[in-house]
């Protein structure tokens, strides 16, 4: 059985892009048997729903404010996410923090990835934060999600050096080409070695 992957986003989904670029050229399909089923964003002006339609892929958006509580948004959204039969669900700038039933729903095939090498810097501001705490290098963290918020499992890390000079956007600018390569290569390894996630 094909195994799907759904991948959440809120904004422009530069990590969903490369992660879509890379089932393509890293032929997913025929080495896993895996595919990127749809895109879901809880923003229906997103930019990332655009590049997955023209890339032949489902998407859905599930209004965060048209819901009175968390809990009633969470529900609705995995409702929409199961329609594909999720091996793996990817979090990928998708900027809503989600309820321990949605996330437990989804318990060993669910990741996301963080701005920072955790555990340090859980949360936001990562990577002022580092630069504020003299770091002399810092990075990007792809991981199990738990309901323990940016502390689950780690299956991936990649490191770039704290320059004198940075700023946060600095930083984040090469941050963020960190989280584009890692991110495919944590999902591909995810596959390989778990078969389904």
């Amino acid at each position: 059985m094909t195994k799907n992957i759904v991948i959440l986003i809120s904004g422009a989904g530069s990590n969903m892009k490369a992660i879509v670029n890379a089932a393509a050229s890293g032929r997913w399909a025929e080495r896993f048997d895996a595919r990127i089923a749809a895109v879901v964003s809880n923003k229906e002006e997103a930019e990332g729903l655009a590049f997955a339609r023209a890339h032949g892929i489902a998407t859905a958006v599930v209004k965060h404010r048209d819901y009175a509580t968390r809990e009633a948004f969470d529900a609705a959204l995995a409702g929409t996410v199961d329609a594909w039969q999720p091996a793996l669900v990817v979090l990928a700038g998708f900027m809503r923090i989600l309820t321990p039933g949605f996330v437990g729903h989804y318990e060993g095939r669910l990741v996301n990835i963080h701005p920072s090498l955790l555990p340090a810097f859980p949360g936001l501001d990562t990577h002022q934060r580092a630069i504020d705490a003299g770091c002399r290098v810092a990075g990007a963290t792809v991981h199990q999600v738990t309901a323990d918020l940016d502390h689950g499992p780690i299956l991936a890390q990649g490191v770039v050096p704290v320059l004198p000079d940075d700023t946060a956007q600095s930083l984040a600018t090469r941050v963020l080409a960190q989280e584009h390569a890692i991110y495919p290569k944590a999902i591909e390894g995810f596959l390989a070695t778990n078969g389904t996630a």
